[in-house]
């Protein structure tokens, strides 16, 4: 086994290249990663019959005298939609709709993979908040959950407000919500291994937009003290005295204000420099690197220190040079380094539950409930400075996350469905197994044909 001091930077930067030089290969190869097919039998062109006029008429006419039953005759009880205006993709910014048609396909192929959801990709040609919510609320009925995917902010909050009041189905913001969750379990994990306390540690934001706003509202609910948080953006340290008339008031970024508000109980002042020093624990979701944080900043933060640089695609710093500042705990959002604390490990267990109890929100609660399932599947397994969450192939990871998630949403009282922890076990276990088995036997017969270089 090669030793990874043995490892030179430069073959350490042509792996972390290797993933996009595949992606150009591969991408059109396949033609997209997601496809629509027929999970009902066809025994005879007879069944069309049934599946189509006259016999569908039957089915529409129960709707339409009990609307719920939607759930029970068409996809709509496993289907969410992924929706974007492509204005902040990935690291890459307002890269526009078509352009993020292949993270949007992507978040689809996760959905399935990992947690047995259908998925409809629908990326809006249009930057217009009113009419990103108009367009939700209205292809709302087709889907049973909506997922907001790399919208800018601030009007990713207004367009997740508005439609969370006004939709019968369950709206997230996966930037937001599910960033956070997976962030919050990788953050109780790595506070363990350093030996601290959540409340008493001295936590470092970098970055202040939809992300790490929510990660910081997750993380205070789960026992990080406000004033024990410092947040820092491209003007500096979040303090009282950032009020900016029109830019960051009440009205205007309300949420990145209250912040402002409430965090810094040190007083501190300045950039990241200051911000960094004397932290605990630094988490990063800003910038995409290298260089975004200097390395020399680790040697600024407290004794054990935790860097979590999830900036994608390159994070803001490279693992091995803040490893070499003495960084204990190493965490990105890529899945080719070791502690992705990334969403992937989020969003598809976390609709599975969702789904599984047709539950009408998602919850910080139900969040934190995903959160704190994860953090103790690591545990269990035995949590390393490489390892403080579950990885992908973890199937149970899954599972176990959205059994605490439909828990929680029956707990609160936004479940639909009330189904006991077996229940949503065997549900999720049963469709999770039966999506990662259907692409090994469709691989196994040539129907999705493997890539040879």
């Amino acid at each position: 086994m090669v030793n990874d001091q043995e490892i030179s930077v430069e073959e350490r930067l042509a792996k972390a290249k290797k993933p996009g030089q595949d992606a150009m290969k591969m991408h059109p190869y396949y033609g997209g990663k997601i496809e629509v097919v027929p999970k009902a039998c066809v025994r005879s062109f007879d069944d069309f019959a049934i599946w189509y006029s006259p016999g569908v008429a039957e089915p529409c006419k129960d709707i339409a005298k009990n609307p719920d039953m939607v759930y029970e005759h068409t996809w709509k009880w496993n289907t969410v939609a992924v929706v974007s205006d492509g204005t902040r993709v990935l690291g890459l910014g307002d890269i526009g709709p078509e352009a993020a048609m292949p993270v949007m396909e992507g978040k689809g192929m996760l959905f399935k993979y990992l947690g047995g959801v259908d998925c409809v990709p629908i990326c809006l040609d249009t930057k217009d908040p009113e009419k990103i919510i108009e367009t939700v609320r209205l292809i709302a009925p087709s889907f049973g959950g909506i997922n907001l995917e790399d919208i800018s902010n601030p009007k990713c909050f207004d367009i997740l407000d508005e439609l969370r009041r006004d939709c019968k189905i369950p709206v997230w913001h996966d930037d937001q919500q599910g960033t956070a969750t997976v962030e919050v379990a990788g953050a109780i994990n790595a506070m363990k291994l350093v030996g601290k306390k959540l409340e008493e540690a001295n936590i470092t934001i970098i970055g202040a937009g939809a992300a790490t706003i929510a990660i910081s509202r997750l993380l205070l609910a789960t026992g990080f003290k406000p004033s024990n948080m410092c947040m820092c953006d491209t003007k500096g340290i979040l303090n009282a005295d950032r009020y900016e008339e029109g830019v960051l008031d009440e009205t205007h970024f309300k949420q990145k204000w209250d912040i402002c508000k409430k965090t810094n109980g040190a007083g501190k002042k300045g950039g990241m420099k200051e911000a960094i020093e004397g932290a605990d624990i630094v988490i990063a979701a800003s910038k995409p690197g290298p260089g975004t944080i200097p390395p020399e900043y680790v040697d600024l933060m407290a004794d054990d220190p935790i860097i979590f640089a999830t900036a994608n695609p390159i994070p803001e710093i490279w693992p091995w040079e803040a490893k070499e500042h003495g960084c204990k705990v190493f965490a990105t959002g890529r899945s080719d380094f070791p502690n992705q604390v990334n969403n992937s490990m989020g969003f598809p267990a976390i609709f599975r539950g969702v789904l599984d109890v047709r539950a009408k929100t998602i919850t910080d609660e139900m969040c934190i409930a995903a959160a704190r399932s994860l953090a103790e599947t690591a545990e269990k397994n035995g949590i390393s400075p490489e390892y403080i969450v579950p990885t992908m192939s973890e199937t149970q990871a899954f599972i176990d996350e959205a059994v605490a998630v439909g828990s929680k949403a029956q707990e609160q009282g936004v479940a639909r469905l009330k189904l006991s922890k077996q229940e949503m076990h065997d549900k999720a276990e049963f469709m999770i197994n039966r999506s990662r088995n259907l692409t090994a036997q469709m691989m196994k017969e040539d129907f999705i044909k493997e890539y040879k270089e």
